[in-house]
């Protein structure tokens, strides 16, 4: 069998989406299996760097397609990357899908199940749709200056539906995100759930005096909260800043020397640099992202780590630095809704906290309380740290996807791609004629 995943970011690009892939693919080749990937020429935030049109990567073969590179600057700028991306991807996959194969789309850019769907069937494949985020409604919990219409919001939903109901597997990151999918209607046994993973193998917990990058950083044997990765728009910033202001503020001595240390970037990096130095606080420590193979040493320069999300976002994304999180051995202090994916597993592994998302006075007393309680802070560590390892490491994630696609490459005899098209078209024009 082959399996064709198509994504806009491949190896050697660090995006989050990109790893996942990147992982996921050189495993899948390693185990036996045929493996191309349809992607752009594109780094997530280099657009002055140009990848290689076509080459193999450790077993994978690579298409890397043209589209234009305005960037994320401009939202109108970045639609048209994805349009190109959208025409690039359907021409290639058009070209390189055969029968019998195994197309997995994923979400970046959004909507990729809608351009993959009448295609696979039009060449007998079969499609998994990867489902990182659920669009349209990340959108337009996101969207700035008002909500998407009613009209556009509910039209994107109902295509994405007929293509998920049309594909063979829909395998969402989270049990809150397979739920929604439920209630929209999409078919038990095309609907499964694989977490996200973090390698058990690179990324192992590394105790403070034995990490040089504390040293290199300064850090010395102060009380470390970390965040690491991505601080965009489904993320909260304001109670951190809360929670920095008034641990600087607490002049006891009942505490250790505290300091916050973000690694990585984003849309709200930036801010919430220029917020630091407007207030004038002075235990916030920022890095750049760090190169792959010095990601144990950058998770473990931190004792606990936050993780953020907005509460609208729960069951449309999966914050998936819980799990780097969780490899390194740190406890997470979560910033988001109560009942979320990431409380949830928290609470099921007896691995950190939650605090609601506009309660910055109960995070700062959380660190306290964490900074005054080594043992605790530990014992939640390697809890996480055996959570990881039992269920989220990432060559078990690789044998859970490789039973799954041969599975599906040696199900029941497929419908033929006449009567398939014929389905999908028909559920096209109902929703074009009823909206």
């Amino acid at each position: 069998m082959r399996a064709i995943f198509i994504n806009r970011f491949f190896h050697p690009d660090h995006s989050a989406t990109s790893q996942m892939l990147s992982d996921l693919a050189f495993g899948l080749a390693q185990d036996g299996i045929e493996v191309t990937v349809i992607t752009s020429r594109l780094h997530y935030d280099r657009n002055d760097r140009k990848l290689t049109a076509r080459e193999t990567i450790s077993g994978v073969d690579v298409h890397r397609i043209w589209t234009t590179r305005f960037g994320r600057s401009r939202l109108k700028l970045r639609a048209i990357d994805y349009l190109t991306f959208y025409i690039s991807a359907a021409w290639t996959l058009l070209r390189v899908a055969a029968r019998g194969d195994v197309v997995v789309a994923m979400t970046d850019p959004p909507m990729l199940s809608v351009i993959a769907a009448p295609i696979v069937k039009m060449r007998g494949a079969r499609l998994v749709n990867w489902l990182q985020d659920l669009f349209p409604e990340v959108a337009d919990a996101l969207c700035s200056g008002g909500k998407l219409s009613a009209v556009l919001l509910r039209s994107l939903r109902k295509l994405r539906n007929i293509s998920l109901r049309q594909a063979d597997m829909n395998v969402a990151i989270g049990e809150l995100m397979a739920e929604r999918l439920r209630r929209s209607d999409i078919p038990a046994e095309r609907l499964c759930v694989r977490h996200n993973w973090a390698d058990c193998k690179a990324v192992t917990p590394i105790a403070p005096h034995d990490n040089p990058l504390r040293a290199e950083w300064n850090l010395g044997n102060d009380f470390v909260v970390g965040y690491s990765g991505n601080l965009g728009r489904a993320h909260e910033f304001e109670p951190i800043l809360t929670a920095i202001q008034t641990v600087e503020h607490d002049n006891r001595s009942t505490h250790p020397s505290i300091r916050w240390l973000f690694i990585g970037g984003g849309h709200a990096f930036e801010r919430l640099k220029g917020e630091v130095d407007k207030r004038g606080l002075t235990s916030v420590v920022f890095r750049p992202y760090q190169p792959r193979p010095q990601l144990a040493q950058s998770l473990s320069a931190a004792d606990i780590h936050i993780v953020t999300l907005k509460p609208e976002l729960e069951g449309l994304i999966v914050p998936s630095k819980f799990y780097g999180t969780a490899a390194a051995g740190r406890p997470v202090l979560f910033i988001g809704a109560s009942g979320g994916e990431i409380d949830r597993l928290t609470k099921q592994h007896n691995c950190g906290q939650t605090v609601a998302n506009d309660d910055g006075e109960a995070l700062a007393h959380a660190v306290l309380a964490l900074s005054r309680d080594p043992q605790l802070t530990s014992r939640m560590g390697n809890n996480a740290r055996h959570a990881c390892e039992d269920f989220y490491d990432k060559s078990i994630a690789i044998q859970g996807w490789a039973r799954m696609l041969r599975g599906l490459s040696v199900t029941k005899e497929m419908p033929s791609a006449a009567e398939e098209d014929q389905t999908f078209r028909t559920e096209i024009t109902d929703t074009v004629l009823t909206e």
